[in-house]
């Protein structure tokens, strides 16, 4: 599935833009990580992408058809929206939470069928938490929990998955877990927008990458050539250097001033 955003530009308040003329797309088998600080309007443009959000102007198209002129139940079937880590109100099981994923595909006062559980049950086997299917969603970890929710995506039928900062609280070993699934399933041809933090996981995981600041993208293309310590500095406003490690993984870290007084 084929994600086309074109100069969207997007404004909470009349005339002020929080997105400027912003373009990117993403092909079905691919992944593009969305970079940037705080405020930079990561999380405004997925919600354009989703049709959360109209933009001011600009268009959307998912495989040639304006999100637009899609209904919502249309768009569902198309793109899915993995959230932030979240806390809900009632006690749902796993398999509970994945079913919702089933609700585009059901009419008002319709039941789930043996279709739509089968459906569950290998979005859950497809993520590796099969096990977890009838445990208490809010009793699992940070990073079973995010593998809950893109398997609730998959459940929905969307060829394209947007994840607004999945990492953002995991540890490393679940963020390795959550991005590992991510690539497998982009190998089987889904493709996915992941808004991050995180540009050492853009470099580890991404295709592609884009970088926002102050709602314009400056810079676009593979990890490795997008994420350099000039487009680091622009986007977050201090220095940084790139390291090479072992079999030419490479990793950003802060430049940081010695004691004795060299960089």
């Amino acid at each position: 599935m084929r994600l086309v955003a074109e100069k969207i530009r997007y404004a909470y308040r009349r005339r002020v833009d929080v997105l400027h003329d912003v373009s990117l797309s993403v092909d079905a088998g691919r992944s593009l990580f969305v970079l940037g600080a705080n405020g930079s309007g990561k999380t405004t443009l997925l919600d354009c992408l989703s049709g959360i959000r109209t933009p001011r102007s600009g268009r959307v198209a998912v495989d040639g058809a304006l999100l637009a002129d899609l209904s919502v139940r249309d768009r569902a079937h198309r793109i899915g929206v993995v959230p932030q880590l979240h806390e809900p109100v009632f006690s749902y099981t796993v398999g509970q939470a994945v079913l919702m994923g089933r609700a585009p595909h059901l009419g008002l006062f319709a039941r789930p069928g043996r279709k739509d559980l089968e459906i569950v049950d290998r979005a859950l086997d497809a993520v590796g938490v099969a096990s977890l299917r009838d445990r208490p969603y809010t009793g699992i970890s940070g990073g079973e929990r995010q593998l809950v929710l893109i398997a609730r995506g998959l459940a929905q039928g969307a060829g394209c998955l947007l994840m607004d900062e999945p990492a953002a609280h995991l540890d490393p070993h679940h963020q390795h877990s959550v991005f590992t699934v991510v690539r497998q399933l982009t190998d089987e041809g889904f493709s996915f927008v992941v808004t991050s933090h995180h540009p050492n996981n853009a470099l580890l995981y991404a295709d592609e990458v884009v970088f926002l600041v102050d709602g314009v993208s400056i810079v676009r293309g593979a990890p490795e050539v997008a994420i350099t310590e000039e487009s680091l500095h622009t986007a977050y406003a201090m220095e940084f250097e790139i390291v090479q490690g072992a079999n030419d993984t490479r990793a950003v870290v802060p430049r940081v001033q010695r004691h004795d007084g060299a960089a």
